[in-house]
């Protein structure tokens, strides 16, 4: 998971205001059962000594913010006086939540949005197709193609010495179009930088339109025959494959990273061997298990790097200051531009202290390294 995102939140000092709140409005009571739910928060907040100016920036979003429909949440940091980052929760969390703390408490957010898959669908017939993309960020972008060949699409019996020329004319105007959405598609792909293409609809034009992307992009494409384009169309069994295309992109994701961590012969492994690795920008993926009752913490100073497991292992920092864990380790590696992946505890039953790591690269230094 990139977690270029959560940035902001690390370009500018705390304390934070971190809230996490089930936003969810379908039933006719909603709108006071929010706003219940959010007095109870704020009375946390004001509890762990946070600033009226702040808490006030996070009313007026939890009071103000676009509803969406069915059951979701919201999570909110802010600090200064100023709400900095707002994001929409697919579902409600688990638990409200509230905190008033040096770091913002950000792991409950990318536990929950997990593998993020950026995704293009195209659904096609012989004059052209619909297309979405959605980016890892889950901005959504659309495209309507029309293909420039209106005329000659369906190949005809006319009879006599024309059958032939009619025939592969309309075949030709199918081959134009595919290729125009074919060039919108790499187009939609390139902008979101698509993991997954589902190309779907009128069987003919899936394979035409396939068949015309380039060859990196003909590797991550699933076609269907499922979808249409008329009006009224059900869309349930092309929803369905999209989504389980999805999923299945995301476990490959993550099956990759356990494999390049197996790989170091537990090299990376542990609380210890990840701090030190942070410390020295050397991290490329970390991995750790999801736990909400997780409360270790963990000492740092002003730069993402200063990261360390005692405070006297911070050398130059005036004042460390003592946070989560979970939270240090997310700063650390937003800082220096590493990933993480999000593993459920049966994913990764035996990793130590639930948090490991793979390395950009490894020298003597490195913990674990049999001649370190």
């Amino acid at each position: 998971m990139q977690l270029s995102f959560l940035r902001p939140l690390y370009d500018r000092p705390g304390p934070w205001c971190s809230v996490y709140l089930d936003a969810s409005r379908d039933t006719h009571d909603a709108h006071p059962q929010v706003d219940l739910r959010w007095r109870a928060l704020k009375g946390h907040l004001l509890e762990q000594g946070a600033d009226a100016a702040t808490i006030d920036a996070v009313a007026r979003v939890v009071r103000g913010h676009e509803p969406r429909p069915g059951d979701y949440g919201v999570a909110i940091f802010a600090t200064g006086g100023r709400v900095v980052l707002t994001e929409y929760l697919a579902a409600p969390p688990l638990n409200d939540l509230a905190v008033w703390s040096t770091l913002p408490h950000t792991m409950p957010l990318v536990a929950q949005r997990g593998e993020q898959i950026a995704w293009v669908r195209v659904l096609a017939d012989r004059t052209g197709a619909d297309a979405m993309a959605v980016s890892a960020g889950g901005v959504p972008r659309r495209a309507h193609v029309q293909g420039r060949e209106s005329s000659q699409l369906r190949r005809v019996q006319p009879g006599g010495w024309s059958q032939s020329r009619y025939q592969r004319a309309a075949v030709e105007a199918w081959h134009h179009n595919a290729g125009d959405v074919a060039a919108a598609t790499v187009q939609l792909a390139e902008n979101v930088g698509a993991d997954v293409l589902v190309v779907a609809g009128d069987v003919r034009a899936t394979g035409m339109v396939a068949a015309q992307l380039p060859p990196r992009w003909q590797d991550m494409v699933v076609r269907t025959d499922a979808g249409s384009r008329d009006v009224g169309a059900d869309e349930t069994l092309m929803d369905d494959i999209t989504v389980q295309t999805i999923a299945e992109a995301a476990e490959q994701r993550v099956a990759t990273v356990l494999d390049r961590f197996g790989m170091q012969e537990d090299v990376g492994a542990g609380l210890d061997a990840v701090v030190r690795a942070l410390q020295r920008n050397q991290v490329d993926t970390m991995l750790i298990v999801d736990d909400p009752s997780a409360n270790g913490e963990l000492w740092i100073g002003p730069e993402p790097t200063d990261i360390a497991t005692a405070p006297d292992q911070l050398i130059g920092v005036r004042d460390p200051q003592r946070v989560r864990a979970d939270a240090a380790l997310v700063r650390a590696l937003v800082g220096t531009d590493a990933e993480l992946t999000v593993l459920g505890p049966d994913e990764a039953p035996d990793l130590t202290d639930g948090v490991g790591a793979v390395l950009r690269y490894v020298d003597a230094a490195t913990p674990g390294r049999g001649d370190g």
